[in-house]
Formats: structure tokens, sequence, C-alpha cells
């Protein structure tokens, strides 16, 4: 099939089936998960990501390149979870800069110079890029590119092409990291990453729907349902400078007999010439109408060409827009505020005993996306924001962050709860914030962790032949114990961690450990550990029996 270019139509086409093509395949990707704790959320995060970008390209009131490019965007941005969800974010980013800059059409040409630039911002993206992951696939494909571009103007060979190099990549990744290759798999992001693109690629073949087979060493998944997009919504709070005033809506209904489709589409655009933010959706049996304008009778009075009006709603932006900037500068900001992510009402609750103002649910399988953790900076009156992650899959979107709140973030990269626990404990409000950072991250660093899960499949990993359900006890990095007790694995896992420097054991107790197995298990290792103080709290994470912090 020659393709020679693709437009705005087709573009929108490709992101939304790429979403939905990887939602109906995420579990698949997420059970790729190196380590084999219930964790392995790599495909949830890579899909909402991808799901966001979808629904801000649905809202989207043309098909104009530029303005759909923004939508994909600024919606993978919103919507990025976890470290696969934000390097994904910055993939589209490259490519919906490079491609905004097209008049009407892509050609293989556009596309090449797209994942060129979405492979540079993603790899500077991060801190320290691994290759064997996601980064390493999507830099084959950037640049088995730029030779394509060089051989053919076919759209689909160009994507055939690219998608086949990203599978041989994908294939090698198990000798580029040791862990994946122990593990038997390939890895995660880069299966997610394919996936997308083979999205994009069934949208240019018109074949908008597959069953996928993959060569993983993994069962391939049944094809899910794709999240239904939320309506339109403006965000006031983001409205600086009004051009136009009215945000009108209505509902046209009871269409004259000689409307057509071109007319609903001839409306649109006689939208767009008084207004933005124009969104006009539906059919010959209903059309829903949103509009910002400053003659909102002119839209009512265009919509009355093609029908009947009904609910009709306007709303004065510049009013509101009033009341919400003396709101602002009414509120008096205090110097910092707090705001941690954890899993557990127990967990909550001490986060917020020591002051810390917003909690943001979330953690393992559950990765907070930018846009949360942005909003819930913003919700503190204060100037400079403390932001904890407490899991190292949540750092990048916390750090993407930044570029959402209006608040000042400062990210302390803590990598789990105890680290979270222990640098809320060394904030000083009547210090500076460079003294405070370097104070917090003295603290997180001083803490030993560790804690107790549960395998989700087998396999042999650091020394443990492991099946579905065995009891395993984690230390930083590795597999340090195993058993049938959650108890005795604690047990096992402490005399690998306890060194003579540890003088206080708290245990943070959570899914299936009562408070009468916690209390039991406090007093065992009271004794055994004399010189320590041992103490245990309700966390109610999921997933984990204990979480244990060793100082």
């Amino acid at each position: 099939m020659a393709i020679k270019s693709i437009n705005g139509v087709m573009l929108r086409k490709m992101i939304l089936n790429g979403a939905k093509l990887l939602d109906s395949n995420k579990q698949h990707v997420d059970s790729l998960n190196v380590f084999p704790v219930p964790d392995g959320d790599t495909g949830t995060n890579m899909s909402l990501t991808l799901l966001s970008a979808a629904k801000e390209v649905t809202a989207c009131p043309n098909n104009d390149l530029g303005v759909l490019c923004d939508a994909i965007s600024k919606g993978a941005l919103r919507g990025a979870r976890g470290n696969s969800g934000v390097i994904t974010s910055q993939i589209l980013k490259g490519i919906a800069s490079e491609l905004a800059q097209c008049s009407s059409e892509i050609t293989v040409k556009d596309l090449s110079r797209g994942l060129v630039k979405g492979t540079e911002i993603a790899y500077k993206a991060v801190t320290k890029p691994q290759e064997g992951t996601i980064l390493t696939v999507v830099r084959s494909m950037s640049e088995h590119s730029v030779k394509m571009a060089k051989r053919t103007t076919n759209v689909a060979d160009f994507f055939t092409s690219v998608i086949k190099v990203g599978e041989e990549t994908l294939k090698q990744t198990p000798e580029m990291l040791p862990a994946l290759k122990k593990a038997g798999v390939v890895d995660a992001g880069g299966r997610g990453l394919l996936i997308i693109f083979q999205g994009f690629y069934n949208s240019l073949i018109g074949q908008e729907e597959v069953n996928l087979e993959f060569d993983d060493s993994i069962k391939k998944v049944s094809e899910g349902k794709t999240n239904n997009y939320e309506q339109f919504h403006v965000d006031l709070t983001e409205l600086d400078a009004i051009e136009f005033a009215y945000c009108t809506e209505f509902f046209i209904i009871n269409l004259k007999e000689a409307t057509k489709e071109s007319d609903i589409d001839a409306f649109r655009d006689k939208l767009m010439q008084i207004g933005d933010c124009v969104l006009v959706i539906g059919d010959l049996s209903m059309v829903k109408v949103h509009v910002h304008t400053n003659n909102p009778g002119q839209a009512l009075s265009y919509a009355l060409e093609l029908g009947e009006i009904d609910r009709i709603k306007i709303e004065n932006m510049l009013e509101q827009n009033r009341a919400l900037i003396s709101n602002r500068e009414a509120e008096e900001l205090k110097p910092f505020g707090m705001v941690s992510v954890c899993s557990g009402d127990g967990m909550a609750a001490i986060f917020k005993d020591l002051l810390v103002d917003e909690i943001i649910e979330g953690g393992q399988t559950m990765n907070p996306s930018a846009e949360d953790i942005a909003n819930a900076c913003d919700k503190i009156a204060a100037k400079d924001i403390f932001v904890f992650p407490n899991n190292k899959n949540i750092i990048l979107a916390a750090e993407q962050a930044k570029e959402l709140a209006k608040r000042n973030i400062h990210v302390v990269p803590t990598t789990n709860v105890p680290q979270g626990l222990a640098a809320v404990l060394a904030f000083n409000p009547q210090d500076t914030v460079d003294n405070i950072l370097s104070d917090m991250e003295d603290a997180r660093l001083a803490v030993k962790v560790g804690s107790v899960t549960f395998a989700v499949r087998e396999t042999s990993v650091d020394g443990f032949d492991l099946k579905e359900g065995d009891i395993i006890g984690l230390g930083d990095k590795k597999i340090l114990a195993k058993g049938e007790n959650a108890n005795a694995v604690v047990e096992d896992l402490l005399e690998k961690l306890m060194d003579d420097d540890i003088s206080t054991v708290t245990l943070y107790f959570g899914h299936e450990a009562t408070e009468e197995q916690a209390q039991e298990l406090v007093e065992k290792l009271s004794e055994k550990y004399d010189m320590c103080d041992v103490d245990a709290h309700y966390g109610g994470q999921a997933l984990y029996y204990y979480i244990i912090a060793l100082e």
C-alpha cells in the first residue's frame, strides 16, 4: 500500500488507535516485569499516559497539525505515570514538536525527524540512561528511520521497517541487561512502545483492531476495552488572559430534514471564526456544541439554521477569572508545604501526624501522574513545596510536575516510605530551602529498608527458586529471604540487614498482616536484638506484609 503522506485526520486516528491497542494489551506488558513482585505496572502506566494524550486529541476542535500536536504533547505530559509513562510522554513530545511544523501533510522525512527528536528528549529526561530499556528500542528505531527516509517515501513501508528494527532490538535487550536475561523476558517498556507503533501502523492500513501475538515467553492476554474519554473541560485557573469572554454550551436537537453532515462541518468553521475552544460533536440526530466567544448570540443564531437549541449554558469567564485572581491575591502564602505519596490509610495518617499537607494515594501498581502531583501541590498555600515520591517509579513524574504546577516544587528523591518519613522528620521550617533539602537528603540516605511481599510468578532470581505465592524478603536491590510465613521471613531478612550501627527497627504492617502478628514479631525481635528499640505501626499498605525501617 503506497501512502506518500498523512494529514491531521490520520494523525488523530493513529494516536487514538495506538492508545486503544496498548490499553488492550497492557496486562501483557505488565507481565514482563523483571522482579517477581506485584508492582509490574509498566503497561498500565504507559497506557494511562497514552489515554491522556488521546483524550486531549479527542477534544481538539479541528485537525490542524499544530493544534493536534500540542494536544498530544500536553495530554501525554499531564497523564504521565511512572518512569515508563514519563519517558513515553517525552518521546511523544519530541515527535509532536517536529510534526507541528508541517503545514498540512506529514512525510516520511518528517516522521524520521520526529523520532530523532523524541529519542533526544527522552534520553535527556533520564538522569542516568540505561541501555537495554525502552530508550535503546526508540534509539534504534530513530537511527534506522534516518536511513529509511533516504530510501522510501512510502509511510506504510517506513513504519513496517522501523517496527521490525524495534522488534529486533527488543529481542536483544536481555543481552544488554543481566536482570532481563535472568528473568527470561524482554524489556517491558520497549514492548509497550512497539505496541503503540503497531497501533499507528494499523490505522494507516485500515486495520483498527488486531489480536497481537508476542514472542516474549509470556502468555498473551485477552483484548480489553479502552477507558471512556471524559467530556471537554476548561480549567479556569489557567485563564490568565481571556480573549473570548463567554463559555457557551448547548445542544442542537431535532435537526432540519435538509441539514447534512457538511452543514455541521460548515457550522464548526463558522464558530472558529468568532471564538476558540470549539467543540462540535454528534451527528444528524443531535449535536453538542462548546465555544468560547464574545458573541454567544451569533453562535446560537448559526445553530438555529441547523435545528432547535436545547440546554443552553452561558458563563462569563471574565467574572469567574476576576474572582479567582482575587482569591489568589488574598491568600497568604506560608513559606513551606509538603506533599507525600503513599499507599495505605495507616501510612497516610502517619504522614498527616507529621504535618504533611497533602497525601496522594499511590505507590506500587498505582503511580500518580505528573498532573496529579502538580494539582496536589497547587492546593497548598505555600511558596515552596517539598514532594516525597516514596517510590523510584514516581520520581520522574514528580520532576515533570514542576512544569505543570504554579508552586515552586522541590522533589526529595525518596524511593520508599521509610525514607519519606525520615526526610519529613528532618524538616526544619526555620531553615533555608537549600539547607532543608540537604538535611532531608542526609536523613533519607541514613535509613536502611527491607520489605516482605509475595512472588507473582515462578522464576529463579538472586539465587532463589521461586514459585507463585512464595513469601519473599527484599533488601534495597535484591531478594534476601523466602519462606511460607511472613513473620519468619522478616526474621530471616533482618539477619541479613542488621549491623552494629542499627539502634531502631520499625515495622509497618499491612497486606494480610494483623496487629497481633506484628506485636508477636516485635516481642520476638526485641528479645533477639536487645540493643535495639523495636516498634510496629499500622500501615495498611497493599501487597506488602511488612515494610521495615532500620536506623
